[in-house]
């Protein structure tokens, strides 16, 4: 065991603590008295960061408007603009400090100051207004991680119009679907985008897409990575169409329960959920959250190492940083491209204060080796965060001692695209935090963990996890299905938010988050649909019947197991299920490929015709068998764990 283990091991058998730097704690933007004050009085909590952080062209004098429940309302006789709360109101102070630092992936580099990215979001505002696009329209934006996927955000949120950003890694036949949803007017993609040294082909994507979405009347094209695509008559080039537009473009006014933006997320059903957010509850809790968690302070350079297709970005890289006026590093490629150092290098040349990254980017760390952080000088940090998952104990430890030297606190956040902003989480000056535990809900947030009944758990205990009282940055419903978001959210325990995850509290209180109870998966932090991989493998012409469920792995937290049933006369193959996985990621994207794909003749199910994916599941991880006796077919089991057996050996 080298020294490092034994390190490890230590710290892991001795329940270790981690207090606050004492420093650290004495400079800190919240302290212990917060939590107090916050929920003796939660809705006053709201207003008062919602008056402190937003610039309101009418300020508000309502709260929370629990009038419809589960359809909560915040701050609704009240008006804002999201892009002059980015933009505008930092240019007299700040319009020269840098909003972004951004790098691509081949090694180009521009450094954009907030009265940059004004004058761009209004001239592509204008572009948009000039090609039909007006207040609540919908946009469908399908970009890399480029600096014209925050300015095509903001320039929504100029205008009044609606974004619905479709995560660039995402098939075409993904992007078709959200299109279609949302009914979009517009969609905006470039001709393709760097991801570890290859291009992605949005425009061919995006083409695809359009072809089935008649929605759409025009599409705008980013020029960056120079590719050869084909250009219809209502394609416009993006530099072509603003330049020869005006800087200045008035700010819409817009109610706080105005729609700001659509965000997809896997459902249960196969079907994307379209998750609605709003203006002024969003913006308060983003903001609050941001400088609390984060730390931040006026001369920080802030990394959250996530990509804007996701809520995160929405959250931690556009809206709350830009209204907080922070300068944040955005990074358009992989993490091990050109080489495994490349984070680490991009730390010590912008001189990074804060880091926010994935559990699944720290095991991946940890696996290509401790000397690559060990070769450039991350001394700038002095926070560090991670996002998407629970993080087991090891990661955590792994990453405070050689990303952050022993002195940098970790804030290990739980919250969803649902939730629109962080929900349980340490303050870094004002709470001790333990390895793998995301300790306690943010100041005024509600949490509890309950039982099959609804009933709270005692302390120490485990259950499911709920919210119990409205906040500002919740969705507001699915887009085009209210029904459904009651059914998804608040049917299974009365007047309670559930999210579906499991939950334990230690003998201190500490919350420690047990991932999803239902079929979503989580890989790399992102939910994935069963039922969509599911109907992905069974469209191709060779598949009866398919079977799928997240099992444990140690770089993506879960791995996708495939179980599939062939037509007759056909037989499996390596190259069937080579085929198999490129047709999951034709139809979803790569992120959905099973990692493993074993061949059966049948599926354990119930009488009732239910496959059993906890059997399946415990076949995935190698565990003892559970009861079968329900089942119509129970023999299959076994001869199902004899060739996962195999197909693991092989």
């Amino acid at each position: 065991m080298t020294d490092t283990q034994e390190t490890l091991e230590a710290l892991l058998q001795e329940d270790r603590v981690f207090h606050p730097p004492e420093k650290f704690a004495s400079e800190a933007n919240a302290g212990p008295d917060i939590y107090d004050r916050a929920e003796t009085e939660p809705e006053t909590f709201w207003m008062e960061q919602a008056l402190k952080r937003i610039e309101w062209f009418k300020k508000p004098t309502v709260g929370l408007d629990d009038s419809n429940p589960p359809f909560y309302k915040w701050f609704t006789d009240g008006e804002l603009n999201l892009a002059y709360n980015c933009l505008d109101r930092h240019l007299e102070k700040n319009g020269e400090k840098v909003a972004y630092h951004w790098i691509g992936e081949p090694g180009d580099t521009r450094d954009i100051t907030y009265r940059d990215l004004y004058e761009e979001v209004g001239r592509l505002a204008n572009a948009l207004k000039g090609l039909g696009v007006g207040r609540g329209d919908r946009v469908a934006i399908y970009l890399g991680m480029i600096p014209e996927l925050a300015i095509s955000m903001l320039a929504c949120a100029r205008i009044g119009a609606v974004h619905s950003v479709v995560f660039g890694g995402f098939s075409s036949d993904s992007l078709a679907d959200r299109i279609d949803d949302a009914q979009a007017k517009v969609v905006i993609t470039a001709d393709g985008a760097w991801r570890s040294g290859k291009l992605v082909p949005l425009k061919a994507n995006s083409d695809q897409a359009v072809a089935r979405c008649p929605s759409i009347e025009n599409v705008v094209v980013v020029r960056r990575t120079g590719n050869e695509i084909s250009m219809r008559d209502n394609e416009h080039w993006y530099q072509d169409l603003v330049a020869d537009q005006e800087i200045e473009c008035e700010p819409e006014p817009l109610n706080a329960e105005d729609m700001l933006y659509i965000l997809y997320t896997s459902g249960t059903t196969g079907k994307p959920k379209g998750i609605v957010h709003t203006q002024g509850g969003y913006l308060t809790g983003v903001a609050t959250t941001h400088d609390y968690v984060f730390d931040i302070k006026d001369d920080d350079v802030y990394w959250c190492a996530a990509d804007i297709g996701w809520v995160t970005g929405h959250s931690y890289i556009v809206y709350g940083p830009l209204n907080n006026g922070v300068t944040s590093i955005m990074y358009e490629g992989a993490p091990n491209h050109p080489g495994l150092d490349r984070l680490w290098q991009i730390i010590e040349d912008y001189k990074v204060n804060i880091l926010y990254t994935a559990p699944t980017a720290i095991r991946a760390f940890m696996k290509w080796g401790d000397e690559y952080p060990a070769m450039h000088d991350l001394s700038s940090l002095r926070l560090l965060g991670t996002v998407g998952e629970p993080i087991n104990p090891e990661a955590w430890i792994w990453y405070q001692e050689h990303i952050g030297g022993g002195h940098c606190p970790i804030v290990d956040t739980w919250w969803q695209t649902e939730t629109g902003s962080i929900m349980i989480t340490p303050l870094p000056g004002a709470v001790s935090t333990k390895p793998g535990s995301a300790t306690r809900p943010f100041p005024a947030v509600g949490a509890d963990v309950v039982d099959e009944e609804g009933k709270s758990v005692p302390i120490p205990g485990g259950g499911f996890l709920v919210l119990t009282r409205p906040w500002p940055s919740m969705l507001r419903t699915i887009y085009g299905d209210d029904q459904r978001y009651i059914d998804t959210y608040w049917s299974r325990f009365d007047g309670k938010y559930f999210p579906g995850d499991g939950c334990k509290r230690d003998d201190d209180g500490y919350y420690w988050l047990l991932g999803r109870v239902d079929d979503i998966m989580l890989v790399s932090g992102h939910n994935i649909s069963t039922t969509e991989v599911e109907s992905a493998l069974v469209y191709h012409e060779s598949v009866a019947e398919a079977a799928v469920v997240g099992r444990a792995d140690s770089i993506s937290g879960q791995a996708i197991a495939a179980f599939v049933t062939l037509r007759s006369g056909v037989e499996g193959s390596e190259e069937l299920i080579s085929d198999l996985r490129e047709t999951v990621s034709d139809r979803i994207g790569p992120i959905a490929k099973p990692k493993s794909i074993v061949f059966t003749d049948d599926l354990p199910k119930t009488r009732s015709g239910k496959i059993m994916r906890r059997l399946l599941r415990d076949i995935s991880e190698h565990r003892q068998l559970g009861d079968v006796t329900t089942l119509a077919n129970a023999e299959i089991v076994q001869e199902i764990a004899d060739k996962a057996a195999v197909s693991a050996e092989d």
